[in-house]
C-alpha cells in the first residue's frame, strides 16, 4: 500500500479539523432544507486551501472509528471521561457533540468518498493511531495537519514529519519542526509524549504527575534524558531531584508504568488497503453533483474540484 511512494504525504486529523470548521463557520450557513452545513462546508474550504498551499501527492482523511478506545480507558478510566455523553457496553462510547454537528459528519464522510479522498478510521483505534501508523509506514515526508498537540510526538526532522496546526483556519498555520518544539517545550518530537504524560491534560483526562508542570517536566527530560531515565533518577540517592519531586514521581509510579501506552499514539495499526493519491477527478462524480445539490455545497465544493484538477 505505502511501500515504494515517496511523494508528499498530508495526514488530516478529520475530527479535529471539522471541530474547528464548525466553530469558526456560522451556522447560518445551511443546506437548501435548512439543515446547517458550516462543518462540512468549512471543512473543503480547509482542504482546498491546505491542497493548494501544500501541494501533497497523497491525503488520508484520518477518522476516529472509537474516540475512547477501551483498552486505553483500562488503563486509564479517566482517561477523556469528562467527554462521555453516554456509556455503551459494545462498542465506543458516545462522545458529547454539538447537536448541529453530528448530523454533518456522515454527510462530510460521503463527500469525501465522492471525491475520492482516502478516508481510513479503524475500529478499537483513534485518528491519532491512524496517522502514527501511516507516518510510521510513510518513506517520503508526512505533514500531519490537526489542531491538537498530542501529535507533536510524531515531529521528526530527519524522516521529514512535521505537524501542521492551525492557528487561525487553516490560512495561518504553526510550521511544527523539532526546533519549535525545542523553542517552546524545550523537547524534541520523540520527548514531548513524555513531557505530555509528566504534565498531565485535563482535556483529555490524564492526571499527570502531581506537582510536575511543563517547565519542571522539561527540565527534568533535559537532565535525565527520557522517562525512564527520570524513573531510574528516582531510585539513585546521588540524581540530582529534590525531595519533593522524588516523592511525587515516587508516588506516581502506578500512573508513569501504565501512561505510556494511553499517550503514545499506537503505530501498528491494521490499515486497509486504499489509493492515498490525491485525487485529480471525483471518483463519483453524479454522486458528488447529487450530494452538492442535497446540502447546497456550493462555491465550497467547486473549489476543491477546481484545485483538484488544476
Amino acid at each position: 500500500m505505502m511501500r515504494g511512494v515517496t511523494g508528499r504525504l498530508m495526514l488530516l486529523d478529520t475530527a479535529s479539523l471539522y471541530f474547528r470548521a464548525y466553530f469558526g463557520v456560522p451556522d447560518s450557513v445551511k443546506a437548501p432544507d435548512g439543515t446547517p452545513v458550516n462543518a462540512v462546508r468549512g471543512l473543503l474550504d480547509f482542504i482546498d486551501r491546505l491542497v493548494k498551499d501544500h501541494r501533497p501527492d497523497r491525503l488520508v482523511a484520518c477518522m476516529d472509528a472509537d474516540w475512547r478506545p477501551k483498552w486505553r480507558v483500562e488503563l486509564i478510566p479517566t482517561y477523556k471521561a469528562h467527554r462521555v455523553a453516554e456509556e455503551h457496553a459494545q462498542g465506543p462510547d458516545a462522545e458529547e457533540v454539538p447537536d448541529t454537528l453530528s448530523p454533518q459528519v456522515p454527510v462530510i464522510e460521503e463527500v469525501l468518498d465522492a471525491l475520492g479522498i482516502a478516508r481510513v478510521g479503524v475500529a478499537r483505534y483513534e485518528a491519532d493511531d491512524v496517522i502514527g501508523t501511516f507516518t510510521a509506514r510513510a518513506e517520503g515526508p508526512v505533514d500531519i495537519v490537526t489542531g491538537d498537540r498530542d501529535l507533536y510526538q510524531l515531529v521528526d526532522d530527519a524522516r521529514g514529519v512535521r505537524v501542521l496546526y492551525p492557528l487561525k483556519g487553516v490560512g495561518t498555520l504553526q510550521l511544527t519542526d523539532e526546533a519549535v518544539l525545542r523553542e517552546k517545550y524545550g523537547v524534541d518530537g520523540r520527548g514531548y509524549a513524555d513531557l505530555a504524560l509528566l504534565r498531565g491534560d485535563p482535556s483529555d483526562g490524564l492526571p499527570g504527575v502531581p506537582g510536575i508542570g511543563e517547565k519542571t517536566a522539561a527540565k527534568l527530560l533535559a537532565e535525565f534524558g527520557d522517562l525512564a531515565g527520570i524513573m531510574a533518577a528516582v531510585d539513585d540517592p546521588k540524581a540530582r531531584l529534590t525531595p519533593s519531586q522524588r516523592k511525587r514521581l515516587d508516588e506516581a509510579r502506578p500512573y508513569v508504568a501504565v501512561a505510556p501506552k494511553v499517550v503514545r499514539v499506537a503505530a501498528d495499526v491494521p490499515l486497509p488497503d486504499v489509493d492515498t493519491a490525491l485525487p485529480r477527478a471525483p471518483r463519483d462524480p453524479a454522486g458528488l453533483d447529487a450530494l452538492a445539490v442535497r446540502w447546497g455545497l456550493g462555491g465550497s465544493l467547486q473549489r476543491l474540484l477546481a484545485t483538484l484538477t488544476a
